[in-house]
């Protein structure tokens, strides 16, 4: 069986990003690439959306960018600002068509169904695939969107709803997530944190459904599109390995607080390329230990004290939208977390260290 320089297993947006970052940094001129990917055809699946508080290789699959915002609890509306770091939402379809259409020009680089057709004995490989295992204690982010379109104009194009909480919690942190595309296009997205154990709270269709023409007050709209997907809000569990590195959510580069992964993948994608010659001594490329102790800290809050969560965050967003966005997206500094930390009920979170 053929052997390859380099093997990616898993060939979404963990896998692409770092592909696509070696091919136009010309790393791959004299070296073999495997692409593992089981799925028959790219299209679009997903919906990546961030903050851009980093350059990145995507401003062309962008779908829509944003520099206003709200949150809002029960009774309570704040709107924010975001110019400085506007949100952006990307196409998954985009992001597959110009990484493959980049990658096909390089003869090097070769797709596989499955592993065990080629011969990964001598490979360096790049593993996007995170082993989970069952544990009804682990927190996830599970969630479902629509795309809808209406015939009349009905959407603010020019702000987005981060996060609705008035909304039935069932005991856990529910919310629902608005990103207007134009006048009469949008996603919206019903999104859980919790442990997943109530499958009560899958009954998608009929939140989304209940949302859009009771707290929308929107009748006369159709469907054009539907994505569902669960990040874990956990680290998932892994031994390390010579000549393997793991990427993507698999490599720990999902924020546990708020399930952003996208950026940090372009991250580790860069310092990948950076170091490629030597990736087998590289240091371990990882979010910060600050955000894991204070997002482990969090999450607990939040698996013990559900329902102070929309008041949490809401409260979050008081301080300047800056501090908060550079918070929530690894940027921020110690005087930036202060003042979150100054937001939040205090004697809750002292307790959290002790759970």
């Amino acid at each position: 069986m053929r052997e390859f320089d380099y093997i990616i297993i898993g060939g979404g947006c963990a896998g692409l990003s770092i592909a696509y970052e070696l091919e136009i940094n010309e790393k791959l001129k004299d070296k073999t690439l495997a692409i593992i990917e089981p799925r028959k055809e790219y299209k679009k699946d997903k919906t990546w959306s961030f903050w851009k508080v980093a350059e990145h290789n995507f401003d062309d699959c962008v779908k829509k960018s944003w520099e206003n915002f709200s949150i809002n609890i029960p009774k309570k509306t704040n709107h924010l600002e975001c110019k400085i770091y506007p949100y952006q939402s990307i196409d998954s379809g985009l992001f597959y068509e110009k990484i493959n259409n980049k990658l096909k020009e390089n003869k090097n680089i070769f797709y596989f169904k499955d592993l065990s057709e080629i011969n990964s004995k001598n490979s360096f490989i790049f593993n996007s695939v995170p082993s989970i295992k069952k544990d009804h204690r682990n927190l996830w982010q599970h969630f479902c969107g629509v795309e809808v379109e209406t015939q009349n104009n009905f959407f603010d194009d020019e702000i987005f709803n981060l996060m609705d909480f008035d909304c039935d919690q069932r005991e856990s942190v529910h919310f629902f997530y608005t990103l207007p595309y134009s006048k009469n296009t949008a996603l919206i997205e019903t999104t859980w944190l919790s442990k997943m154990n109530d499958g009560s709270q899958k009954d998608y269709d009929s939140q989304i459904k209940d949302y859009i023409e009771k707290r929308l007050n929107l009748r006369n709209y159709k469907i054009t599109y539907k994505e569902e997907g669960a990040i874990p809000l956990f680290y998932p569990t892994y031994e390390k390995e010579r000549n393997k590195i793991n990427i993507g959510t698999a490599g720990g580069m999902t924020r546990l607080s708020t399930g952003y992964t996208f950026l940090n993948i372009q991250q580790h994608s860069k310092y990948i390329c950076q170091n490629i010659e030597n990736i087998s001594n590289a240091k371990k490329f990882e979010i910060s230990k600050k955000y894991q102790f204070l997002d482990d800290i969090f999450l607990r809050v939040l698996d013990k004290n559900p329902e102070m969560m929309p008041d949490i965050f809401f409260k979050m967003f008081k301080s300047s939208p800056k501090t908060v966005i550079k918070f929530m997206s690894n940027k921020s500094n110690f005087f930036e977390d202060l003042s979150i930390i100054l937001k939040m009920p205090k004697l809750t979170f002292v307790k959290a260290l002790f759970y």
